[in-house]
């Protein structure tokens, strides 16, 4: 851990990384990874980059925290893609029984075997993570949101060291009605009931990173500025939430039980953009909505507290149809258990990619050294 420690602890100008959950929507994500690691591969002439090379902590939720931990332990972009398309088909597949079907939809072995598959017997410790990891998921026996950090000098560090990696990210994906909860001992011989992440604020866990790399409670205590801090935030695709009158007021008990709690998560993820944007330098900052529009005339702090990026694509007829991909049925790709979608997200991801990515959105400020490189 101590190459580890000194890489977080060190002077200088810090990258983060965010990865939303969103299920097999995951897929879209990865094609802005690939964009931005072959972007950085191209910048620095360096074909063997990895995304754990250039950023310093790399933290997910849900399907999220899955693509951050094979970064963080040294994947490419490609060998991620790769596992995840696999993976994603056989996820969403495997369906419980018809009693078991009251806790659960899907059976958990095809998720917890690949996973063991891929990150083995490595902990939260294991110095085959190669940069910050930051898993967010959501203890349900307390109510209380848990960050799982790989930072030896966390507060928890010692209590939560020896979780193994694959047990968190189990966690972290258990979203309920989809998955069973994850139980996980937290040392001390305690056990928690672990859920999904997605159901706390933090489904995008990008304002969750920049309070853990600047407030004091946390062990990063990064420099705050824009030409100190710079967070990279990436989405599993959004849409305007819009339904009929009708529709709304003809909501039936079990119809308010899921609306109600996707109605939480955006107000969440807007609220999250709206703060990073209100404290950032954005240079691709977006609408918020047509009251406050982008906030470029607004600033919360004296000086911005850090460079921010927001990725996304949207899933509607006219934004699929701007980067060529018409005819599709975007209702269809908005359901996060669709696995047969996995491969057309990853194509909207590459395709949204190459026209939102650009490498002035990476200031030189934040280039790596050539002993990195």
């Amino acid at each position: 851990m101590t190459s580890l420690k000194n890489k977080l602890s060190s002077s200088g100008p810090k990258r983060m990384l965010a990865l939303d959950g969103g299920g097999i929507r995951g897929a879209l994500t990865i094609g802005y990874l690939e964009k931005i690691e072959t972007m950085l591969r191209e910048r620095y002439q360096s074909p063997n980059l990895r995304l754990c090379d250039y950023f310093d902590l790399i933290g997910g939720t849900s399907t999220g925290a899955i693509i951050a931990s094979g970064l963080a332990i040294g994947m490419s972009a490609a060998e991620i893609k790769q596992l995840y398309l696999k993976l994603g088909g056989k996820i969403f597949s495997q369906k419980t029984g018809l009693l078991k079907r009251l806790n659960a939809k899907f059976k958990i072995d095809h998720l917890r075997k690949e996973l063991e598959n891929i990150f083995g017997e490595m902990t939260l410790a294991s110095d085959k993570i190669k940069t910050g990891l930051c898993i967010v998921t959501k203890r349900a026996d307390t109510g209380s949101t848990w960050p799982l950090i790989n930072h030896p000098d966390g507060k928890f560090f010692d209590y939560n060291k020896d979780i193994l990696l694959r047990n968190a990210i189990r966690a972290s994906t258990a979203a309920p009605t989809y998955f069973e909860p994850e139980e996980i001992d937290v040392g001390g011989g305690e056990m928690g009931a672990f859920v999904d992440g997605g159901v706390s604020m933090h489904n995008n866990p990008a304002l969750m990173l920049f309070l853990m790399a600047t407030l004091k409670g946390y062990p990063f205590h990064w420099d705050k500025g824009a030409e100190n801090l710079m967070l990279v935030s990436i989405g599993t695709g959004k849409w305007i939430h819009k339904e009929t009158v009708e529709n709304v007021t003809d909501n039936r008990l079990w119809d308010w039980a899921a609306d109600v709690v996707n109605l939480m998560m955006k107000d969440a993820k807007d609220l999250n953009q709206m703060m990073l944007q209100y404290i950032s330098k954005s240079p691709n900052a977006v609408q918020i909505d047509t009251e406050i529009g982008n906030l470029e005339d607004d600033l919360l702090t004296e000086k911005p507290a850090l460079h921010y990026l927001r990725y996304d694509a949207m899933l509607s007829d006219d934004a699929l149809a701007d980067i060529g991909m018409s005819d599709l049925n975007w209702q269809e790709l908005r359901e996060m258990s669709a696995a047969e979608n996995r491969f057309v997200l990853n194509e909207i991801g590459i395709k949204a990619a190459n026209k939102q990515v650009l490498d002035s959105h990476f200031p030189k400020a934040f280039d790596l050294i050539k002993e990195v490189v």
